[in-house]
Parts: structure tokens; sequence; C-alpha cells
């Protein structure tokens, strides 16, 4: 039994069908997911369960061999504690590019939580992921009202990768030997623009769309509507003056499939609806 953790998410949703398909038992969790429908494929088990509540993963983890763990909740350790309760033995921890580019301050939370995977005596891998192609989400009212897609400091690139591409990778490492302790980087296989990424959503839908450069500043008011003040400067940060590591494509997605990453066309053409 393999355990996915924020299973109705842009990653999880995807990870459990790409197992429960290859032919492996899967338990979705998520806090408010139900048994059969749109939320989990037929033969997977769901069960609701905040990962701020430790306690409450004890139902889903019974019978579970590996734990896919998102960074949520404050208590990794209590998280993990469950799961060597119930005879887990490998956690696989989706994380933050940003723990290792910037460590501390925005970034503090998926840190603590890296540490305590390492420090829990299983078998454990690390994903550290870069920005994902499904925060162009964010523009599909825009898109859909005006044909507009807003967004700060328009040419600055960075390698988004496709959530479909980190939940291959999670499949692979959840059911495959040989990545004990590894850390892989997950980015895409160029680095776009905020403008460029909107091209590409006018290209799959078939119209045009007006890229609208707004200030940091507007950026920040925006982001703040959702996001604790740290997070928000900490991607204001990483999104206007990134580092030569942020912008660096990582060889890891095609190391660990053997195939390369996906471009942000590709997400943009199996994404096209949700922008008509």
């Amino acid at each position: 039994m393999i355990v996915v953790t924020g299973a109705t998410g842009n990653v999880g949703r995807t990870l459990v069908r790409t197992l429960a398909a290859a032919g492996h038992p899967v338990t979705a969790v998520s806090r408010h997911i139900q048994d059969a429908g749109a939320d989990v494929p037929a033969g997977v088990r769901a069960a609701a369960a905040d990962l701020g509540t430790p306690a409450e993963l004890k139902e889903a983890l019974q019978g579970a061999k590996a734990l896919f763990l998102l960074v949520a909740g404050d208590d990794p350790a209590g998280v993990l504690a469950q799961a060597r309760a119930a005879g887990v033995g490998r956690v696989v921890l989706v994380s933050s590019q940003g723990v290792g580019t910037r460590p501390g301050g925005a970034y503090e939370h998926a840190e603590r939580f890296e540490h305590a995977v390492a420090a829990s005596g299983l078998d454990y891998t690390i994903l550290r992921s870069g920005g994902l192609d499904s925060n162009a989400f964010a523009w599909a009212e825009p898109i859909r009202a005006q044909r507009i897609a807003p967004a700060p400091f328009a040419e600055v690139g960075l390698p988004f990768v496709d959530p479909d591409d980190v939940a291959a990778v999670a499949a692979a490492v959840l059911t495959e030997d040989g990545h004990t302790g590894a850390t892989y980087v997950l980015t895409g296989p160029a680095p776009t623009t905020p403008r460029q990424r909107a091209a590409a959503i006018a290209e799959a839908i078939g119209a045009p769309v007006t890229f609208v450069e707004m200030s940091r500043e507007e950026a920040k008011a925006q982001m703040t509507q959702f996001m604790p003040p740290a997070v928000v400067e900490g991607t204001l940060a990483i999104l206007g003056a990134p580092t030569a590591e942020e912008q660096q494509v990582s060889p890891d997605v095609e190391r660990v499939l053997g195939r390369p990453a996906a471009a942000f066309g590709v997400w943009a053409e199996r994404n096209a609806a949700a922008f008509r």
C-alpha cells in the first residue's frame, strides 16, 4: 500500500492515478476527499485526514509500505512517527527548490520537513520542485473573461516544471530501488518568461492573449490575499531576481524518468479547456 497525501492537488491527483494504473494499491489522503468520482479512480481507497493533526493519519497509514508527503502542517516529526508506527519503510517528500537556493526565511517550513524526513530512520527521497506550470491557473479567470494574463517580471525566465513530471518522478522513487537518501531538483527543460507562458496559452486555446505586466507592488498586494507575507517575499524574490542556480535546468527529471522534462507548451495544451 502506498499512501499519497495531498491527493487532490496538482501533483497528488496525477500521482494517485499513475500508481493505481500501474497496479499499486493506493490510499489517497486529503482533508475533504470523497470516496469515488472526481477525487479518486476506482479501486483507490480515500481517507480524509489533516497533516496538521498527525493522529488523523493513523487509520490511513495502516498496511502502508510507502508514504508520499507534502510540506503541510507544523508537526513533521509527528507525521513521521505515525508512519513508523504503521510500518512504513519509505517516505518521499515533495519540497521546494528554495530550500537549497535560499535556506531559511520563506523556506524554513520546508527545510524543517526535510530535516525531519532525513532524521526519521526511514528510507527517504526528497524532491525539490521548482515553480509549477500549474501556477498559470491563476490566469484562468482573466484569460477567460478578458483575454489578459497579468504578472510581474515579464522578461525573467525560470524553468517551471510540469506537475505531471513531478508526479512521475514521485511514482518512480516510491516504487523503485536506488533512490534512498537522494535529493532531486525538478525543473522543466528550459527557462520561460511570463510573457512566453502567456503566448503558449494563447497558442493552446487558439485565441489572442495580451500579457499585462504588473508592478512588484501590485503583485505583492494580490499575492498577500492568499499567501503568508514571508512566502510572498520569497516568491517575488525568485520571480524577480532569481539566482543562477534557480534559472538553471536540472537533469534530474530525465535522470529518473529516462526522458526529457515536458515543455510548458505541453502543459498548456493539456489544460487548454481551463482558459477557454
